[in-house]
């Protein structure tokens, strides 16, 4: 069950983390990038996350302003690798964040199963005075 809530954790944060498209364009705007080149980077990155592996993310892609604009273009190439790079690297992070939990749940149950071992044969016969009457 630790487990299970872990992962929607994980998942729910990063999902909260993530910039929408349109937030995207904005901020590249904000830098002085042109329209185009905000639509592009917006839509390539979109595009990126998914091809990343991201559930939340669709491939967004205006097949005649990539032809037709080299600005659109080159946002959308520039934005594509790098956020399809960056999901890889968050995925790849939370499964490492699942596994290690696995691996202490796994150590202390390891730990509790040592400590108890040899115990099935000691006589406890003496501590039946101890119980309350």
């Amino acid at each position: 069950m630790k487990k299970l809530i872990l992962a929607f954790s994980v998942l729910l944060l990063s999902a909260g983390c993530q910039s929408t498209a349109d937030q995207t364009r904005e901020e590249m705007r904000s830098k002085g990038y042109s329209n185009s080149y905000a639509d592009g980077f917006a839509d390539g990155c979109e595009s990126g996350k998914q091809a990343g592996g991201s559930y939340f993310d669709e491939f967004q892609k205006d097949i005649n302003r990539f032809n037709s604009e080299q600005e659109y273009a080159q946002g959308w190439s520039d934005a594509f690798r790098q956020c399809e790079l960056k999901e890889e690297a968050e995925l790849r992070q939370q499964r490492m964040a699942i596994e290690w939990q696995n691996m202490e749940d796994s150590h202390k149950d390891n730990i509790e199963h040592e400590a108890l071992k040899g115990l099935e044969n000691v006589d406890t016969s003496e501590l039946k005075s101890l119980e309350k009457k």
